[in-house]
């Protein structure tokens, strides 16, 4: 056997190097680049080797181990799961920063690869540098945190293991019923140890994406439930869009008539225009798909997991409604007791569809008359203006609602956040991509983004991981080129959690153009607290007084705070401010533009015919918490249980 000596670090490198996926025929290199944040843990051994082995992927230069791998994560979801980045750290702090980004990941189903730095094997110099230790095991490091959040973890003790760890991570990575995030820990001393690799090993492989076909028994089954049906639902899920069978969802509910709800991962896969696309469903959903799903006896569901989100804590659909999912993992296809199409979507709804040739559902107009109402409904969002009348009232009305008149008066602005989320919507031009995780926004965008395309919104919910944003919109920016423009949805709070890798962006001549919608707040949380009875606590930014944090709201310019990294900054509290900075930031070039919009708390869209469970108190001095108990236990009784 032919065999090349190689530090364990270099073949790694080497072996990403030569990695392919093929997708209906065409290959293409499955790892886009690296993202690293040196340290003494992978600066030596790692370092070197990428310096030495990488000769098509791009080396990029991370600010925040967790920032890094959150733009990995969004590129990876843009390229629909075709293309992946590689995230390395440091041992120890560096290490366990991204154990959030590899959470997001897989609670996303998408394929992400961390090489944090480890401990020595030979334990010669232990307790090294940022070494956790732990009496009862020795072998146990910060490392051993990631398993939590990964379908699948490894540590390279010998260089020789290198080969059998990396066929399993990348057997992992382009499986699209099981990827996720995946850990190949890599010890320090071990990284520049050498081993007489085969050739063989390190030569060009193509993982294939097979396309999974259902089986004949399964599909009849599906056809004979859904013929059973007078009210079906379809439900669009990331996956139509990751088996990119956004043509065969489209054909199939179109044929048969079948309306269909969206969720976050599926916005974007079809037309937000077409008749039988009912919008957002679920919690944060809009009135026509939840008012439908209230009444539907049969739900279709296409590549989704069927979050607590999408079912309204399993409260949206009726007891006696059925269930046909068809996802390529078996584990998720069987959720809620459903008929089980274990298949690749773009294969099997074609030949399910065949089955039910001159199958209608009992459909008038209940499909047009709910989406024209929730029409009028959007542009009524899309224009609401604040008055100082005693009789106007914030879309979130609630025991907190003088909130909103100390902040106009703090920070000098009386924007609606409603309002210059659609004005924002409506400027943006065809094929640009909205981006969003955390907050109040991905409840206000599920409901109101009008996509600009197809594949345009990458919306991080299933983990909803605050900081993930501005780290996302690189990454996607990274994927679609700069032909197109990416805006980033954040909130202040989401922005002090985490922008570093704006200064990646700049580094990369990237322009990414930021949404910061500024309440002072986690208005969201904020909302769900004073919602469910409670006092104000710590979900607003206020000086403190003699009460306690209840004195001014902050009024921070994060335009300076861009202006400070060299970016484009604009102060916005005006919509005529808000049109002519998005006007004037066309001009801009290679550099991030950060949009500083004062929004008023309470402005964000509210509930719509749904539900979410929450832990509610069943024994509080306030009659307001035991309120909301009984509330839910109320809900419980019409919920699904299992």
């Amino acid at each position: 056997m032919k065999t090349v000596r190689l530090t364990m670090a270099q073949a790694l490198v080497r072996f990403l190097e030569n990695q392919y996926i093929e997708v209906d025929g065409v290959q293409t290199p499955f790892v886009h680049g690296v993202f690293i944040i040196p340290g003494h843990g992978n600066v030596v051994g790692l370092g070197q080797a990428l310096t030495q082995e990488a000769k098509k992927m791009k080396i990029y230069h991370g600010q925040n181990e967790q920032g890094m791998a959150q733009a990995a994560v969004a590129f990876a979801a843009q390229t629909k799961r075709k293309q992946i980045c590689v995230a390395t750290s440091s041992v120890g702090p560096g290490a366990a920063n991204m154990v959030t980004a590899c959470g997001t990941a897989t609670a996303n189903n998408l394929p992400l690869l961390v090489l944090p730095g480890d401990t020595y094997a030979c334990r010669q110099p232990d307790p090294v540098l940022q070494q956790v230790e732990h009496t009862n095991s020795l072998a146990t490091t910060t490392n051993d945190a990631f398993k939590a959040v990964c379908r699948y973890w490894d540590r390279i003790v010998r260089p020789e293991q290198l080969m059998s760890a990396m066929l399993s991570a990348f057997r992992v990575l382009t499986d699209p019923a099981n990827t996720g995030a995946v850990c190949i820990a890599l010890p320090q001393d071990v990284e520049g140890e050498a081993y007489d690799y085969p050739v063989s090993f390190l030569a060009k492989r193509v993982w294939r994406l097979e396309r999974r076909p259902a089986t004949e028994v399964a599909l009849d089954e599906a056809a004979e439930a859904i013929k059973k049906a007078k009210r079906p639902l379809m439900i669009c899920g990331g996956g139509v869009r990751y088996s990119e069978a956004h043509a065969e969802f489209l054909h199939f509910a179109e044929t048969l008539g079948i309306p269909y709800g969206e969720t976050q991962s599926g916005k974007s896969a079809t037309d937000w225009m077409n008749p039988l696309n009912l919008g957002g469903l679920g919690t944060t959903g809009c009135s026509a798909a939840n008012e439908i799903a209230r009444k539907a006896d049969l739900v279709i569901g296409v590549g989704t997991r069927y979050t607590d989100f999408t079912t309204a804590s399993r409260w949206l659909f009726k007891d006696t409604c059925k269930f046909v999912n068809i996802n390529v993992s078996e584990f998720q296809a069987l959720k809620l007791d459903a008929v089980p199409v274990v298949a690749d979507a773009k294969e099997a709804l074609p030949r399910l569809e065949a089955k039910l040739a001159g199958y209608k559902p009992a459909y008038k107009d209940e499909v047009k008359v709910a989406k024209e109402k929730w029409l009028e409904e959007l542009n009524r969002l899309d224009s609401i203006v604040y008055s100082e009348k005693k009789s106007w009232k914030p879309e979130i009305n609630d025991a907190n609602r003088s909130s909103v008149e100390r902040y106009a008066k703090d920070v000098k602005s009386t924007l609606c956040q409603t309002t210059v989320l659609g004005a924002i919507n409506h400027f943006m031009s065809e094929g640009d991509v909205a981006i969003g995780a955390a907050g109040s926004l991905p409840g206000d965008m599920q409901r109101m983004w009008r996509p600009t395309g197809i594949d345009t919104y990458n919306m991080e919910y299933g983990y909803s991981t605050m900081g993930y944003e501005i780290a996302g919109a690189l990454g996607v920016k990274l994927a679609i080129g700069d032909k197109r423009e990416v805006y980033a949805f954040c909130g202040d709070g989401s922005f002090n959690m985490l922008h570093g890798e704006i200064i990646t962006a700049l580094m990369e001549h990237k322009k990414i153009n930021i949404c910061l919608f500024d309440n002072a707040s986690f208005g969201c949380i904020n909302n769900l607290q004073v919602g469910h009875g409670n006092l104000t606590l710590c979900t607003e930014l206020r000086q403190r007084n003699k009460d306690g944090l209840f004195g001014d709201f902050l009024n921070i310019d994060y335009a300076k705070v861009a202006e400070g990294y060299g970016c484009k900054g604009y102060t916005i509290r005006t919509m005529d401010e808000l049109m002519a900075a998005l006007e004037d930031a066309k001009k801009v070039k290679n550099v991030p533009v950060l949009f500083d919009i004062k929004v008023l708390p309470k402005t964000m869209t509210d509930g719509y015919s749904s539900w979410w469970r929450v832990g509610d108190t069943e024994v509080s001095e306030r009659e307001e918490n035991v309120a909301c108990y009984n509330d839910m236990l109320a809900h419980l009784k019409d919920a699904r249980k299992y």
